[in-house]
């Protein structure tokens, strides 16, 4: 079964940790990709506003290593800037990649830097991660002591600047993301824009209550604006526990499909692995075991056709809808 996932850190191990992108040892290469039976993948460049490195230079240096292991294994895969383009590459036997942003700080709170990330190929942009920036809030932040996964922050919304960031994304047709964002700042870009947005990896605060989910109230709002969310696989924000660390299963990442299709329909919830941002004690190890979900999801009792849509169809539909 086709897989399209929305969210993945693995171009920042790669920048990192060195290697390539057709054969490693992170949750996800090409290699990888081909046995999970993938048709998209989004690859993130996540920056980290709390390093020292000039956020703006990160991001380029990303998108250049991005745009180079994308051109050394263009006889598997290829970038897309249309909705046409994936289905070009399917034909042609290709895998595609789509470029995104994880953290939209890095335009300088300047828009004209936010149109150039469009003419190098960003097709969507996670609004924030977890620091505050010039767009907006997290729905929690990192501090030296780590974190509270449990405090919501349902206060601060976006910035003017950021209202004005959602809007020009929404012109442009680049993909607007609220995974991270906090939840004022969800109810704001719900105000000020009228197209489909995501929350690329994100699950359900109802079933696992940390700050980094989505209520049932975001969750019937996002389905009503024809929007996808995607399954973190990320353990802690499967399966509640306030000592963290949780393993990441299979059934936990069902229970989230289950509920999200019994609150709004099987049509909203989509895939956002997290692969190679997340913990690494995984039951389901990298992209070639993603069949191990599906098979998980047909004991659960869901048809075919709900399956295929949870791992492609709805984000392919907000896809063609946006790009």
């Amino acid at each position: 079964m086709k897989v399209v996932d929305m969210h993945c850190d693995t171009i920042l191990r790669l920048y990192d940790e060195g290697g390539n992108l057709l054969e490693n040892e992170f949750n996800i290469d090409l290699r990888k990709m081909v046995k999970g039976d993938y048709l998209l993948q989004n690859f993130a460049m996540f920056v980290n506003l709390g390093e020292k490195d000039d956020p703006l230079t990160k991001a380029q240096r990303l998108i250049d290593l991005y745009y180079q292991e994308i051109e050394k294994n263009k006889d598997l895969i290829k970038p897309i800037f249309s909705y046409q383009d994936i289905e070009d590459n399917q034909r042609d036997g290709l895998m595609s990649a789509m470029l995104t942003l994880e953290e939209g700080a890095v335009v300088n709170n300047d828009l004209a830097i936010l149109r150039n990330y469009y003419r190098l190929g960003v097709r969507m942009i996670t609004l924030t991660w977890n620091h505050p920036n010039g767009i907006g809030y997290p729905n929690l932040i990192s501090t030296k002591e780590y974190k509270d996964l449990y405090h919501i922050n349902t206060q601060d919304g976006l910035t003017d600047f950021g209202i004005e960031y959602v809007r020009e994304m929404e012109r442009l047709g680049i993909i607007i993301d609220v995974s991270h964002l906090g939840d004022a700042g969800f109810y704001d870009v719900l105000k000020y824009t009228t197209k489909p947005f995501v929350a690329s990896h994100s699950n359900a605060r109802s079933v696992c209550g940390v700050a980094r989910n989505m209520s049932d109230d975001m969750i019937k709002l996002l389905a009503k604006r024809n929007g996808v969310m995607g399954i973190n696989f990320c353990g802690d924000f499967l399966k509640a526990s306030k000592t963290g660390g949780v393993r990441s299963c299979v059934e936990d990442m069902v229970k989230h499909i289950l509920y999200i299709r019994d609150l709004v329909g099987i049509d909203y919830v989509g895939l956002g692995s997290d692969f190679d941002g997340i913990s690494q004690d995984l039951e389901l190890k990298d992209a070639s075991m993603m069949p191990m979900l599906k098979d998980a999801l047909f004991e659960a009792g869901l048809k075919e056709e709900e399956i295929e849509k949870v791992f492609y169809k709805n984000v392919l539909r907000l896809y063609q809808t946006i790009l």
